[in-house]
């Protein structure tokens, strides 16, 4: 044994240090690049259902023509002209988006900000302004 009373065999807390910051490192590198891995996998997920949405609202708006065209020609057999036919069913549809859109006003008009957190924010930047000047 030497005169520090430590083993030659035993690493010094330096290295221990060293080892411990340079695994740490690695894990952390490790960690980053699982995490690359897994958002990239998520994105393509992401991706092919947001496509899917995409040519599922497509069809949809095909529908909606198509039973659009549908009704105005079940009008026009009721023995209205087909052009007033098409006109009542426009017509129609500009009632519901009316409707639609005082309601949606109606709800953004409800809608506020988070005010909580907003209230809680202005108090921690209080606080920590204090701390600063040494209050």
């Amino acid at each position: 044994m030497g005169s520090t009373g430590q083993d030659q065999d035993e690493p010094t807390v330096g290295q221990l240090v060293a080892n411990a910051s340079r695994d740490l490192s690695s894990l952390v590198r490790s960690e980053i690049e699982l995490g690359k891995a897994e958002l990239k996998k998520t994105a393509v997920a992401a991706g092919t259902g947001a496509g899917m949405f995409g040519g599922a609202a497509f069809l949809g708006l095909l529908a909606i023509i198509l039973l659009s065209i549908a009704a105005a020609y079940g009008v026009s057999a009721l023995g209205i002209h087909p052009a007033l036919a098409f006109v009542i069913v426009a017509v129609l549809y500009l009632v519901i988006a009316a409707v639609l859109v005082l309601v949606g006003k109606n709800q953004l008009g409800k809608a506020k900000g988070p005010q909580r957190a907003i209230e809680t924010s202005k108090e921690s930047v209080e606080a920590l302004r204090a701390i600063g000047k040494g209050d």
